[in-house]
């Protein structure tokens, strides 16, 4: 019930994403006439301190925000997975190599190099955000998958393979990966998740290029206005709501799935 239910949600934010814009398109035009506009039927948030539309901005920059989710989310399970398994199983050298690079990324703290980084350059395409992101995420995988793999690579039927002196290629994608594939799939829907906030922190950083639509941009903005500014709250409550429920459905969803994969959790 739960991976349904996050399920759902998520197709929900997809479908938005897709058909929204076409439905409700974005109009960029400001309109000072109607500022702080109160939720109606013509503006369902209201508007904005231009007059434009929050309901629209909203749907606006769910496709944005959910391609970085996802890009973020896939770089990290490939990076965090593939180094977690040659470490786990490879062991020796390359173990401590690779386990020293990701104690090294653990123990740096993204917030300061996000700060300093916002300073040089800014970030335009949603590849160079989601790699950001991934810079501070793969290393904890990596960590988890290795043990994961340690612990499998002693079992009967991984032995039997070297035994019989299979390429390490064929033991590591016909018989390891299989066996973590469950793993790293929610650890994939818990990066997606990760990246929603993560994605929204570096806006509001000023890191990424300012884009009105964007959950981010539109914090900044009602922060800038002022928060204890009523008039405000529409603009503020609409993204973090949104923020919210992508959040409760990528947990049920993560959850569910855990306990339809995990036998040690699975009810009959």
């Amino acid at each position: 019930r739960q991976a349904c239910a996050g399920f759902c949600i998520i197709v929900f934010f997809v479908l938005v994403a897709i058909f929204g814009p076409l439905i409700f398109p974005y109009d960029v035009t400001t309109n000072y006439a109607e500022r702080f506009l109160p939720p109606s039927w013509e503006h369902p948030f209201g508007t904005d301190e231009m007059g434009r539309d929050i309901f629209r901005q909203l749907i606006s920059g769910t496709g944005n925000v959910l391609q970085i989710a996802f890009y973020t989310g896939l770089i990290t399970v490939a990076v965090g997975t593939l180094l977690g398994i040659i470490s786990g199983y490879v062991g020796g050298i390359v173990d401590k190599l690779i386990q020293g690079f990701a104690n090294i990324v653990l123990t740096i703290p993204s917030f300061p190099v996000f700060l300093m980084l916002a300073a040089l350059f800014t970030i335009e395409s949603p590849i160079e955000l989601a790699l950001a992101l991934s810079a501070w995420s793969w290393a904890g995988l990596c960590r988890s998958v290795r043990a994961q793999v340690m612990s499998i690579r002693e079992r009967d039927f991984i032995q039997i393979c070297s035994v019989m002196r299979m390429s390490k290629f064929h033991i590591i994608v016909r018989e390891l990966f299989p066996n973590i594939i469950s793993y790293v799939l929610i650890n994939f829907i818990v990066a997606v998740r990760n990246a929603i906030t993560g994605s929204v922190g570096i806006m509001l950083l000023g890191l990424a290029a300012y884009d009105p639509t964007n959950w981010g941009s539109m914090l900044e903005r009602a922060r800038n206005i002022g928060l204890v500014n009523p008039k405000v709250v529409p603009l503020l409550l609409t993204p973090l709501l949104a923020i919210m429920l992508f959040q409760i459905g990528t947990v049920l969803l993560s959850n569910g799935m855990d306990e339809i994969m995990n036998p040690r959790l699975r009810v009959n």
